[in-house]
């Protein structure tokens, strides 16, 4: 009976431990993508729908990418060319 408790126990903490880092997966991707969109809007204007709709798609690997690019960015077509770039 204690095996299986053990077992049971273990099993519980693993989860809890993939759902803590999920977690914090999930607010490092929302915290990035709050930011690139902000400076998206302050260095181009307002975006387009489907600009905004195609940041909001990106995974947080992508957000740092597109962080770190949008530093070249100097019109809306710049950042369509990025989008198109990742497609290819």
């Amino acid at each position: 009976m204690e095996i299986v408790t053990s077992w049971m126990e273990q099993g519980i903490e693993q989860g809890i431990e993939q759902g803590i880092e999920q977690g914090i997966e999930q607010g490092r991707k929302q915290e990035a993508l709050a930011l690139n969109l902000r400076l998206l809007s302050r260095l181009l204007g307002t975006l387009s729908p489907q600009q905004e709709e195609a940041v909001r798609n990106l995974s947080l690997t992508q957000l740092e990418s597109l962080s770190e690019a949008l530093l070249d960015f100097t019109t809306p077509a710049d950042l369509d060319a990025w989008l198109r770039q990742l497609r290819e």
